[in-house]
């Protein structure tokens, strides 16, 4: 673990290391924080500003919500499957820096209703291409109720994710963070691929 990791915790005042796969199974993966030098670039880019909305699917402990409404002081909604992983971002939510700015659901994706006001969705893959499928058809109905700019972030994404996503009529590719640099073994799938709805 690298001292950035500790000294973000510390900072925002949250426990957000570690990872977790305890419930992972095929259609749920492992909980596992997104770095927070992956962060720093994405809160860089101004892509996220204050009056957006930024739902995180799969948000664990909730480091990618305390994170982006510290740094670009959007409003951020994390949603979370499992009771235990949730119970922990809740937790962090007493004592987070951020914590006016942040809250979170115990929420399946394939059934969450998007809210009309959320304008960005955050994806460390965070559960398989069907599961995705039917968290994207719940974001298009709420784009469709409430026509508004929506940007997903897919950080670490699966070639299936890309496939599936460039086959989606409403949706385009809009922009590409690398992040490569930041890790030792140039993997090419150490990115933040962003496409646009809307």
């Amino acid at each position: 673990m690298t001292e950035n990791e500790t000294t973000w915790d510390k900072l925002l005042q949250i426990k957000t290391t570690g990872r977790d796969d305890s419930h992972a199974d095929r259609f749920h993966h492992p909980y596992e924080p997104t770095p927070y030098s992956v962060l720093e670039r994405l809160a860089n880019k101004g892509f996220i500003g204050k009056k957006d909305e930024v739902l995180d699917y799969g948000c664990g402990k909730g480091r990618v919500d305390f994170f982006l409404s510290y740094q670009t002081k959007a409003r951020t909604i994390g949603i979370e499957y499992d009771e235990r992983i949730y119970q922990s971002a809740v937790n962090n939510q007493k004592t987070a820096v951020s914590r006016n700015r942040t809250e979170f659901a115990l929420a399946n994706a394939e059934t969450y209703a998007v809210p009309p006001e959320v304008s960005r969705c955050y994806f460390f893959n965070p559960f398989s291409l069907e599961i995705l499928r039917k968290a994207m058809a719940r974001i298009m109905e709420s784009w469709y109720e409430h026509p508004r700019e929506i940007l997903l972030f897919f950080y670490y994404p699966s070639d299936e994710y890309i496939s599936y996503l460039m086959t989606v009529d409403e949706v385009e590719f809009y922009d590409e963070i690398a992040c490569g640099d930041l890790f030792p073994g140039n993997d090419p799938r150490e990115k933040i691929v962003i496409f646009r709805l809307g």
